[in-house]
């Protein structure tokens, strides 16, 4: 048991004495391995601190060149001033002897100035002497002071120049006049060849196509009621007889045959025809209308080149696509006339835009929303002077019929553009016009009384629609108002035929289901 016991332990103290000599062992290993490391790393300290010493040795040297380099610049910048310097200072001192030499000689040129202006005083001296004495003798001679001489060529003189002065102004004015005669022609004949255009004249019917003869009977309606609803609505005849495939619109209106002629392509597109839906399509086309009339306005003063026009002129613009001027399109005679004075302004040296925009605007009295008792000239000029236009373009607008004075170049260029448009055969037919105001008059003394809504002349002014309101006009004044009308068109009109006067007073009772 005792050597048991005894062989433990040996065996303990052994495993304890190898524990301790491995640790030994190890951490000699790990310090000879730490002194390597440190060796190694002093020797990488030592190549880098090598290194960093040469590079510093380097940028010195590079540094110092770099700075030797500079001096020596400054140095030879320095020299060449100082050669500059040098050099000036020599040509100063050239100069400055060159000036005092040059200061010799003038004071020699003054002395020899000094010495011929006293030998030519005395010999004015001499002259005034001499001259004196010769208008001594020929006042002798003459019996005439010299006072009196001189008064007498003088007068003598202005005759004779007063003479030639006249002959020449005549000369030159009648020259003058034939020049400008022949340069006016030339002027006028070049701006009409460059804006040369076409005219179609217009008539007051328009014709509504159709696909086949059916469709008349759904327009007509029952018992006309469709017709008689289009044409209340519009204030246009619609003319359905035996011609094939068409309807004719009638009416001196032009907006009115287009309000007719859109609506009655939307009912007819859409195939539901009755009273109620035309007026609803009716209305829905007068504001399409309206809105179609800016666009108008906006392109026309597009293509013209004219910019920042007030929106209320360019809605008068576009509205004259639908009126007429003696039978010719009120915007296209607008247009010819702004090309025309643009180019007899730039003809004559003036502002092409401004003449051009004044051209454009010249007939805008023609096209107001109500229509005072005013010339249409003076009319758009005040319309021009409400939409802040240029004092010139106004007076153009305002002079262009002679009923104000013109006060610049660019009225009578608008003046004679206008006349050269409307003068072309075949531009204007003053009968249309003549007819046009007859139908418009007669709408204007109907709508002159009480109660009346709407007017309308129809059947080229054989018949004349009143519509009243049902709520002002009673049964008994309708009649009145007939007869009254009739009265009246008989006293102040004159009119060819005979025109029948028919109002209309419709009641009608509208309720909404909910």
């Amino acid at each position: 048991m005792n050597v048991i016991i005894t062989i433990a332990i040996t065996a303990l103290v052994s495993v304890f004495l190898g524990y301790l000599i491995t640790n030994l062992l190890i951490k000699k290993s790990i310090e000879n391995k730490n002194q390597h490391i440190i060796k190694e790393a002093q020797a990488e300290a030592e190549v880098i601190k090598r290194d960093k010493i040469l590079q510093a040795k380097e940028k010195f040297l590079q540094l110092k060149t770099e700075h030797e380099k500079l001096i020596n610049e400054k140095n030879a910048s320095i020299i060449a001033m100082e050669n500059r310097a040098k050099q000036k200072e020599s040509s100063i001192s050239q100069k400055l002897e060159e000036v005092q030499r040059k200061q010799k000689e003038l004071s020699t040129l003054k002395d020899n100035l000094n010495v011929q202006l006293e030998l030519v005083t005395k010999k004015q001296l001499d002259l005034d002497k001499a001259r004196k004495q010769q208008i001594e003798q020929l006042e002798a001679i003459s019996g005439l002071s010299g006072a009196e001489a001189k008064a007498q060529i003088i007068e003598s003189l202005r005759g004779e120049a007063k003479t030639e002065a006249l002959t020449y102004i005549k000369d030159t004015m009648e020259e003058a006049k034939m020049t400008a005669n022949m340069e006016a022609k030339k002027i006028v004949i070049e701006t009409i060849q460059r804006t040369a255009t076409e005219h179609a004249v217009e008539n007051s019917v328009s014709v509504f196509n159709i696909e086949n003869d059916e469709i008349k009977g759904r327009i007509i309606g029952r018992e006309g009621r469709n017709i008689r609803a289009l044409e209340a609505a519009t204030g246009i005849e619609i003319i359905v007889d035996d011609t094939p495939d068409a309807i004719l619109l009638s009416g001196f209106d032009p907006v009115r045959r287009e309000i007719a002629r859109l609506s009655l392509h939307k009912l007819v597109t859409d195939g539901r025809i009755h009273p109620a839906r035309i007026e609803e399509v009716v209305a829905k086309t007068k504001k399409q209308i309206e809105q179609e009339i800016v666009e108008i306005g906006k392109r026309t003063t597009i293509d013209l080149g004219i910019l920042g026009m007030h929106h209320e002129l360019i809605r008068m613009i576009g509205r004259m696509k639908y009126r007429s001027s003696y039978g010719q399109n009120l915007l296209q005679h607008s247009k010819e006339v702004a090309n025309l004075c643009a180019t007899m302004a730039a003809e004559l040296g003036l502002n092409p835009k401004i003449a051009k925009r004044a051209g454009l605007l010249h007939d805008i009295g023609k096209v107001p929303d109500n229509e005072p008792d005013l010339p249409h000239a003076l009319l758009g000029m005040k319309m021009a002077e409400k939409c802040k236009e240029n004092i010139e373009i106004c007076n153009a607008i305002g002079s262009h019929h002679d009923e104000m004075e013109m006060d610049s170049l660019i009225s009578p260029i608008v003046q004679v553009c206008d006349a050269i448009s409307g003068a072309r055969p075949g531009a204007r037919r003053e009968v249309v016009e003549a007819y046009i105001k007859r139908l418009k008059d007669l709408e204007q003394i109907a709508l002159s009384y009480p109660g009346v809504v709407k007017t309308y002349a129809i059947q080229a002014g054989r018949e004349l629609r009143v519509i009243v309101g049902a709520e002002k006009v009673t049964d008994q004044e309708s009649n009145d108002l007939a007869y009254d009308l009739s009265k009246k068109i008989q006293t102040e009109m004159t009119y060819p035929g005979q025109i029948k006067i028919t109002v209309i007073r419709e009641t009608r009772a509208v309720s909404y289901a909910k």
